[in-house]
């Protein structure tokens, strides 16, 4: 099991948010960047605008969730932020949701490992 680590501090989002490349999905986005480290950076971002603390939590482990899901099959040394669009509604925060825009945005970066190394 890869190990991921999330984003804390304010000056790590600034930098991948500036920096990294940008991918959108239906109801989350991205910004990916490359790192220098052995392992993967996770981070989540989710506008107060969008609801309250109860709903961007749910949000945020949904997330997490279908994140945790993939991981394994990432390959390492990046960066990514993950952002909830602000003009979608609360409502369609679904698991199935997230999965889908989640596989989109892991094909479009393609940081995906291939099948060779597995």
């Amino acid at each position: 099991m890869k190990k991921t680590k999330m984003l804390k501090k304010n000056y790590e989002f600034k930098k991948v948010l500036s920096k990294g490349k940008y991918f959108s999905g239906k109801y989350i986005e991205a910004f990916v960047l490359k790192n220098n480290f052995n392992y993967n950076l996770l981070g989540l971002a989710i506008s107060v605008k969008t609801a309250k603390a109860i709903k961007r939590n749910l949000i945020k482990r949904l997330i997490r969730e279908n994140y945790k899901l993939v991981e394994e099959t990432l390959k390492t040394g990046y960066s990514i932020v993950f952002l909830w669009k602000k003009n979608i509604d609360i409502k369609y925060a679904v698991f199935s949701n997230i999965k889908s825009d989640m596989q989109i945005i892991i094909d479009k970066a393609k940081i995906k490992e291939s099948k060779e190394n597995i």
